[in-house]
């Protein structure tokens, strides 16, 4: 028990350490790490109120007014906090009991110093393999910030699969397996592999591989502003017209299948521990790749080239795959078998996004709309790209993530009107052009040439 409360209050000051030792001036920071245990669900709170906002939260402690707080007072308080969460696990309401709590004196809170801790564990109701934790936190909610965290469990049996929360972190979702102790399987390798691809491990892992590449708005909007000008000829050093619906097919199923090849590469020699590269540089060329894509859907830089490119830079990408499963704690073993999972997941879903686009993509590139969207997807990639590389190579704050993720989350709804524009579009295109035939066959017919006939106001007939 003294190890995991050192690994909680080691975690706290590492994650939360730059924002807690400061004097805080506005806002109560609540943040709260969860340690997973079977069948159970451990946190550490801290609250530590603002200069400006820590005499209302010091008078909703000291209930009595005398300028000091009891053990009564401090005990309620406590429970108040708690009384404030909303947890519940797979759909069912749970309760926190509360296990302890410490309070600074009020002149330490006053200088925007002084932190609040509490601690409680929730008691779990028994489940499937699979668990889904959802926590919201309604403290204080007009003067508080919120972070939370979970911490790598000890236990080889529970793996955290994802974690979700809102803008604000006062809504926090965590998805992680619990095996049950029959459900090892046999001794040996070999069986051990049979035993975990026919359980819940390799459904899970399918899902996160899904999960993963619909919600890395940067890879694929890395893949699909390269497939924007896949459907254009190149004249000149500009983007012209369309090409074949059979060179469009073939040209796209190019680029998505070299970008599969590059990534699952490097996405099986990391996760054997064969390659390892810091997150940063590959966070930083991953940025890097969507810049290119995008500057070559604006004017071409290497046309008839993007597959190969698409392959250089999947081998980017899939060293960022392989964070993910570091991060689960898979065995060697395990782990050799979780990338088939999890690639087919990645693959599934890539595949499911681009057959949603594609016709889309074709249509438009064969009416006078396509170079608004060509060039607008490529102004919005470069802007996206500048963004991630001005945080990840310089720390600095942009609202990229904000921004991307709210089309994101309407992307259904986007690909959907996109498609009606773009069936709009063609049929204008079709209904165009066949007025232009019929008005230069009518002018065949009579003796009078198309400009002639367009100029001499027998415009319709």
């Amino acid at each position: 028990m003294t190890r995991k409360i050192a690994i909680v209050i080691g975690a706290c000051v590492f994650v939360f350490g730059r924002v807690a030792f400061a004097h805080r001036i506005d806002e109560y920071l609540q943040a709260t790490i969860f340690s997973v245990e079977t069948n159970r669900i451990q946190a550490s709170m801290r609250l530590i109120p603002g200069v400006q906002v820590a005499s209302s939260v010091i008078a909703s402690i000291d209930s009595d007014g005398d300028g000091a707080f009891s053990a009564s007072e401090e005990r309620a308080y406590a429970k108040r906090v708690l009384g404030d969460l909303s947890i519940t696990m797979d759909g069912k309401s749970v309760r926190p009991k509360l296990v302890s709590w410490s309070f600074p004196e009020p002149a330490q809170m006053r200088d925007g110093l002084g932190e609040i801790h509490v601690e409680y564990t929730t008691d779990l109701p028994s489940g499937g393999g699979n668990r889904r934790l959802m926590v919201a936190n309604h403290h204080l909610n007009r003067t508080s910030v919120y972070l939370m965290n979970v911490l790598l469990p000890q236990d080889r049996d529970i793996r955290i699969l994802a974690q979700k929360r809102n803008e604000q972190q006062s809504f926090y979702e965590l998805e992680y397996q619990q095996r049950a102790a029959s459900d090892a399987g046999p001794s040996t390798r070999l069986a051990g592999l049979s035993t975990w691809l026919k359980g819940f491990q390799f459904a899970s892992l399918f899902q996160l591989g899904m999960r993963h590449i619909a919600e890395g708005t940067d890879h694929l909007l890395f893949l699909l502003v390269l497939l924007l000008p896949a459907p254009l000829l190149v004249s000149g050093s500009r983007w012209s017209l369309p090409i074949s619906v059979r060179q469009s097919l073939l040209r796209i199923l190019g680029i998505v299948t070299a970008f599969t090849i590059g990534h699952s590469f490097t996405l099986t020699l990391a996760a054997v521990g064969a390659a390892k590269v810091p997150s940063r540089p590959v966070e930083v060329l991953i940025a890097v790749s969507i810049f290119v894509s995008a500057v070559h859907a604006f004017r071409p830089i290497f046309p008839g080239k993007e597959a190969w490119v698409a392959a250089f830079f999947g081998l980017i990408h899939g060293l960022a795959f392989a964070a993910t499963l570091d991060r689960l704690g898979l065995g060697r073993w395990e782990r050799v078998a979780g990338i088939l999972a999890f690639n087919l997941g990645i693959e599934t879903m890539q595949m499911f996004v681009v057959a949603v686009i594609l016709p889309s993509l074709i249509l438009l590139s064969r009416t006078g709309a396509y170079p608004v969207l060509r060039i607008g997807g490529a102004l919005f990639a470069g802007a996206a790209s500048l963004g991630w590389m001005a945080e990840r190579l310089l720390d600095v704050q942009a609202p990229v993530d904000t921004i991307v993720n709210v089309f994101a989350r309407h992307s259904l709804l986007g690909a959907a009107g996109l498609f009606l524009v773009s069936v709009v579009a063609y049929r204008i295109q079709v209904t165009s052009r066949g007025r232009r035939t019929i008005r230069t066959e009518c002018g065949s017919a009579i003796g009078i040439t198309t400009p002639l006939l367009e100029g001499s106001g027998l415009r319709k007939f």
